[in-house]
């Protein structure tokens, strides 16, 4: 068993699960094969949830290729907010970033490899300071604007981020840097400023607002996204109508949504006023069906345009192909496999909640050729 559960639970997994032989936590996943080895000599189980003093992505291997054009790359871990509800501070530790030459030579390696897209990862990503070549800390908008300087990385985005983190030359970015795509994925978790001050976000719902109006500024046809959580302790209906009012102002083209659970050893774990399980629930249909409704919207608002989109792979009926458009929407179009990698100009003709259809425009012309690229 591997990751934040296993550093939370380990020592109780042990104790309660002998059937498990292998218990390690996320920062050593770089010794996973020679813990593996130690599992199979051990007559126990072996436990591996230390907070080793350096970092695991020293010891990681650079990825050499992606199975298909988009991949993901990890740049940043951990997180220092401490939200009431999160064990990441406890599973992750302290927020630590790549230094940026390490990101820059995977991400050429990616590139070299065939890949045209790269997302750039981390429990609060907006939030890196990795050293650069003069051992200076550079923001994540210093980081994209070096990446975008990489010829044939065509798409750069970046998960997950924190409104707090959201600084003015990251969303200057998103209006000059041309790779980077039109979607942030921001969460709010809740529209009430009592309830954001229990979950210890350190924002309200103002400025919250004000984020997105600048962000709106910067890029205005960018795709917003979010996380919410319903049913948090000491939620009352109020406070459940101000996430409803603030998700009707700001008009998301998609969203992750979820009842609250306790996190064993987490603050709000052990809170007063736990809000009954049928209330979450009512609370959280409620919640999905404006939020559906919002996602349907946004992509029916896309029917007619043309927009570039990157083949990632074969659909499940012959001769169709999966893409994504710039808004990280899935578009399906019958297509040649020759496409696959590269993106091509589409219109989309077709929009349902959770994808669209699209026709390659006139002559299928090919936007960016990985061929054309590398040559």
């Amino acid at each position: 068993v591997a990751g934040c559960v296993a550093q939370a639970e380990g020592e109780e997994m042990a104790r309660r699960a002998p059937v498990v032989n292998l218990i390690v936590g996320p920062q050593t996943y770089h010794r996973l094969p020679e813990l593996v080895a130690q599992a199979h000599r051990s007559t126990g189980a072996v436990l591996d949830t230390d907070f080793p003093a350096e970092s695991k992505f020293d010891h990681l291997p650079y990825t050499q290729r992606s199975e298909g054009p988009a991949a993901f790359l990890s740049v940043q871990e951990g997180c220092d907010k401490f939200c009431t509800f999160c064990v990441v501070p406890y599973t992750r530790g302290a927020e630590f970033s790549r230094p940026v030459g390490d990101v820059l030579i995977e991400a050429r390696r990616l590139v070299d490899g065939g890949v045209r897209e790269l997302t750039l990862l981390g429990q609060n990503v907006n939030a890196y300071h990795g050293p650069g070549p003069a051992g200076d800390a550079w923001t994540l908008a210093g980081l994209i604007r070096a990446l975008a300087e990489i010829p044939s990385l065509d798409r750069i985005r970046y998960t997950t981020s924190h409104p707090r983190d959201m600084s003015d030359d990251l969303i200057a970015a998103h209006g000059e840097v041309e790779q980077l795509m039109p979607y942030l994925h921001l969460p709010v978790q809740s529209g009430s400023d009592a309830i954001l001050k229990a979950m210890n976000r350190r924002h309200t719902a103002d400025d919250y607002l004000r984020k997105i109006e600048k962000i709106r500024a910067a890029r205005p046809d960018i795709a917003l996204s979010c996380d919410f959580i319903v049913g948090f302790p000491g939620e009352s209906d109020a406070d459940f109508a101000d996430t409803l009012k603030l998700i009707n102002t700001v008009n998301f083209a998609s969203a992750f949504s979820f009842k609250y659970s306790a996190r064993p050893g987490t603050p709000a774990s052990t809170a007063g006023s736990q809000v009954p399980e049928q209330v979450k629930s009512e609370r959280l249909s409620a919640l999905q069906q404006l939020l559906t409704a919002q996602q349907t919207a946004f992509n029916h608002a896309s029917i007619g345009r043309t927009a570039p989109v990157l083949f990632e792979k074969a659909g499940r009926q012959p001769g169709q192909l999966i893409g994504r458009s710039p808004w990280l929407q899935a578009v399906f179009v019958d297509a040649d496999d020759s496409l696959l990698g590269n993106i091509t100009e589409v219109t989309l003709v077709k929009a349902q909640t959770n994808s669209l259809a699209g026709e390659l425009t006139g002559d299928g012309k090919i936007r960016w050729s990985t061929v054309d690229k590398v040559a």
